[in-house]
């Protein structure tokens, strides 16, 4: 196999198989930097889409119709070679992200009716009054629209390369990523917490990756693995509670209706205690302070060889530490802490966290179908991040197949695309504070991407 044929091999492997994206937890780009581990001067531009269909029924049984948004996101690349054994590079990609929005009148999009305390006739509109009597006391939150999430990252990564034989290729770097984001908790599903707006301004921390690859051109066999680090940030977040101002500015009326309430038998005191002792915390209002948030750190295992002529075999294996993540913006926690008694949880609760790590694979062929054209077939899998998942983003893991095509209409340039449909993993959705949600099944996406590279 000469190294020709092992180049058209190889950028039907990325075709196929990068620049999608994943669908486990936040992933998204994949992170990979395979720009960089090209041969001599090397530059890329590319796009890739993912359209998911995200489906089922919330806690009262009903259809919650489409949830999940459609989003796009860029990368590019650049890797210079000016001597033997050193190369320098930029990778640009958006590597976490989240999208996401309930639109069908239900227990994830406010209504008037919306019980905020359970086991009390409160609701978040009007008053509600049957037969001449108070069926249920109003709050007047004035709290309107869907539950949604858009979350966006941007990452840099500089690095620069080693290699001390043709074999061998060291290399390591840092990593500028930003961050911004908007949640907007309605609906029942919520409680106290229907009405939770965050709002993420763009926010920059570093970090830094490390790896080392092993090749031998001649049989088209190439294996890297990355390691990057985990990112922290301290963001000053800015958050709305309504639902919290509502409760306070009915606080003497809330007291006197539990008091009713436990005299009449319909809750027992202790309920009525502990209801009485979370409003009571509320009173005091919350303290200002930071949010703090870590992206994961992660591994990827790039791996490719030659099996015959004009055909090579691909994969990549990826570890994500999603276990370790999560999310509680100052005032939510204040408020969890406030309120998570009452439902078994004394310490407070996240607004988004995982329970396991994440775990993916995609193997594949890549084949020269013509002088000027390769194509790859590929199949993956994901783990998710552990099952029940938050509303937000209410999968676990997935399958997919994918195929690619590459077309070099001269041999300094490239011209990659591929698809992958996905099957995606049944969930059972949760709120932070570890209450049913309800249930997706059955539910698919398709991925797409272009690249353009360019060899000088």
């Amino acid at each position: 196999m000469n190294k020709r044929v092992l180049a058209m091999a190889v950028g039907a492997v990325c075709a196929g198989a990068s620049g999608l994206a994943s669908a486990g937890a936040l992933d998204r780009s994949g992170q990979s930097v395979a720009a960089f581990l090209r041969p001599g001067n090397y530059a890329e531009y590319g796009g890739s889409f993912l359209s998911p269909t995200v489906e089922g029924v919330d806690r009262n049984g009903d259809a919650t119709g489409d949830m999940g948004s459609s989003y796009s996101f860029i990368g590019a690349a650049i890797k210079l070679q000016p001597t033997e054994k050193f190369s320098f590079g930029l990778i640009y990609d958006e590597p976490f992200g989240a999208a996401a929005e309930y639109k069908r009148e239900g227990a994830f999009v406010a209504s008037p009716t919306d019980p905020v305390l359970t086991g009390l006739p409160v609701v978040s509109g009007p008053s509600i009054v049957s037969g001449g009597q108070l069926a249920a006391f109003g709050l007047n939150s004035g709290i309107e629209g869907d539950t949604e999430v858009q979350v966006r990252t941007r990452n840099l990564s500089a690095l620069v390369g080693f290699q001390p034989t043709e074999n061998w290729n060291i290399y390591g770097g840092a990593a500028y990523q930003q961050i911004k984001g908007d949640v907007n908790l309605r609906g029942e599903t919520y409680s106290v917490f229907n009405g939770y707006d965050l709002s993420v301004p763009t926010t920059g921390e570093w970090g830094w990756l490390a790896g080392v690859a092993y090749q031998i051109p001649e049989i088209a066999l190439k294996v890297s693995l990355t390691y990057r680090s985990e990112i922290d940030y301290e963001i000053d977040a800015n958050e709305s509670m309504p639902m919290v101002a509502a409760l306070g500015a009915n606080s003497a009326q809330l007291g006197g209706l539990i008091q009713q309430l436990v005299r009449a038998g319909r809750i027992p005191p202790a309920t009525g205690q502990a209801i009485g002792g979370a409003l009571a915390n509320l009173r005091g209002g919350f303290t200002p302070g930071t949010t703090d948030l870590t992206t994961p750190q992660s591994v990827n295992l790039d791996f490719q060889t030659g099996i015959m002529a004009d055909t090579i075999a691909f994969g990549n294996v990826r570890w994500v530490q999603w276990s370790k993540f999560s999310v509680q913006p100052s005032a939510f926690g204040q408020l969890s802490r406030a309120v998570g008694p009452l439902v078994g949880q004394p310490n407070g609760f996240n607004l988004v966290d995982y329970s396991e790590d994440q775990w993916s694979a995609n193997l594949g062929l890549g084949r020269k179908l013509a002088q000027t054209l390769s194509g790859s077939l590929s199949v993956g899998w994901d783990s998710g991040a552990g099952n029940p998942v938050t509303t937000l983003g209410p999968t676990e893991g997935y399958w997919n197949v994918g195929v690619g095509l590459r077309y070099s209409p001269t041999p300094n340039i490239e011209i990659s695309g591929g698809m992958k449909y996905f099957w995606l993993g049944d969930a059972t959705a949760e709120t932070g504070a570890r209450s049913y949600a309800g249930e997706f099944t059955d539910n698919h996406a398709l991925a797409g991407s272009i690249k353009f590279g360019f060899l000088f």
